[in-house]
Order: C-alpha cells, then structure tokens, then sequence
C-alpha cells in the first residue's frame, strides 16, 4: 500500500523523520483538509483505512491485501462509524487510533533494524516531545504538555537519576514515594523552589534540562554526570549512589 516507494528509515534519526512524516499527513486529513477526508470516508465503500505518508500527505484506501503486511496497518472500516456518531467524536476516535499507528509503525522499524534498550528509550523520548494527533485534533495539545510538565523530573529509585522529557516546568519528585497526603500541597511547594536553585555540587553551574543529573544518596547534592564519570548507562547499575567526596570520607581511617 504505502511505505514501498518510500525509503526505509534504519536510524532512530531517520525513524522518527518518518514518524514526523506520517504524523503530520494524518493531522491534516483531521484539520485542514477535514471536509475531503469525512466525505472520502464514504460508509457505503469496502473497509477502509487512513494511512500518514512520510512526505506529510494522507490517503483513505482500502488495506493491503498481502498476510503479513509489510507495515503495521491503520484501523480497519473507519468509514463504517462516519455517520452512527457525531462528527467531533467520530474525529476523536479517528484519531486516537492514528496514534495508535503510528507508534506500531515506529517501534516496527526499530524492532526490524535492531534498536536495542537506549536506542529503543531515546526514540520514545523524541516522540513523547511532540502532542499526539488526538490532543491537537481535540485542541488539547497545550493543556497536555503543560499537565505532564509537572511531573517531568523523576529520581530514580535505584540510582538517584534526574531526567527530564518537559524544559517548561520543573518538579522534583521525593525519595518517598507515598508522602502522606496532609503534607502535599506543602512539600510539592517546597520541591518546586528547591529545583529551581539546584546546582551542581562539582562545578557549582544550574540546572539545565538537556543534560544528565545524579544525585548522592549519601548527601543528596546533584552532580552533573560529566562532572563525576557517570552516564546514564552505568546508573541504571548503581542501587545506592556515593559522590566522590562522601566516598572519600567512608574510605579514610
């Protein structure tokens, strides 16, 4: 159907292009080009599906005939629910089923390629930046990403790690992981202030979102990973981390 005559993405790069691609042909059909796309979707037609292309057009065809497809395929017979629905919810779930697809294509050629648990992690993380189809169709895409900015910073519990998927908003989660309810409001508060003045305890510069934090588990100061030798890799191996300077005083007489 589609996807033959396009090239084949093999990077995480190169996927997620194509995700991009694909991403904005179906937010077209849904905005833009909505009166075409609904009367396209005619319910008297064989069961047809809404396919994103990788240069950001869209068609309404019928399925590939091949078992196995080459690619993951859309929702089958869209056209059969146009008119047993509103049009506004018949839209919504268009879309929802849209992102659907497109996340089955994108982990389809990072399975295919051989991405492994990084690869596999950072392409997600480029993908979750942008709205889903739904939130933009549903004109919820702002609200959405200002909600999960307040939950973008998480401590790994393990490890100590500081990542962030949100640059807008900051918030750092505590190591207990139930607070007790009275004091939330409260702690959330305090959290929020103490993030904003985290520096790193080695080279003394902010906070910045792009880059990769671990906290001591001994004197909960940050670090830069840079600044201490650690990369992500080596702290998702490490239960309970010391900086050097707490190392140091343990190993002394």
């Amino acid at each position: 159907m589609e996807g033959i005559t396009h090239p084949i993405p093999r990077t995480v790069e190169e996927v997620f292009s194509d995700f991009r691609g694909r991403r904005a042909g179906l937010i077209k059909a849904l905005t833009n080009d909505m009166v075409k796309f609904y009367q396209t979707c005619d319910p008297e037609k064989e069961n047809l599906c809404l396919y994103g292309l990788p240069n950001e057009t869209w068609e309404v065809n019928l399925p590939v005939e091949e078992v196995p497809p080459e690619l993951p395929e859309p929702a089958l017979g869209i056209n059969f629910a146009r008119d047993g629905m509103q049009e506004k919810d018949w839209v919504s779930l268009v879309a929802v089923h849209s992102d659907s697809w497109l996340l089955s294509v994108a982990f389809y050629f990072g399975a295919r390629f051989g991405f492994g648990k990084n690869e596999r992690k950072r392409l997600f993380q480029m993908i979750n930046e942008l709205p889903t189809i739904f939130e933009v169709v549903t004109g919820n895409a702002k609200q959405s990403k200002d909600q999960s900015g307040s939950n973008n910073i998480s401590k790994n519990k393990s490890s100590g790690v500081k990542q962030s998927r949100h640059p807008e908003s900051l918030t750092k989660v505590p190591k207990m992981s139930s607070p007790p309810p009275k004091e939330e409001d409260e702690s959330e508060d305090e959290e929020e202030d103490d993030e904003q003045g985290a520096v790193c305890g080695a080279c003394g510069e902010s906070y910045g979102t792009d880059e990769f934090w671990i906290c001591c588990d001994a004197c909960e100061k940050w670090f830069h990973g840079k600044c201490v030798k650690i990369t992500p890799a080596k702290a998702e191996h490490i239960k309970h981390y010391k900086c050097p300077s707490c190392s140091n005083k343990r190993a002394r007489p």
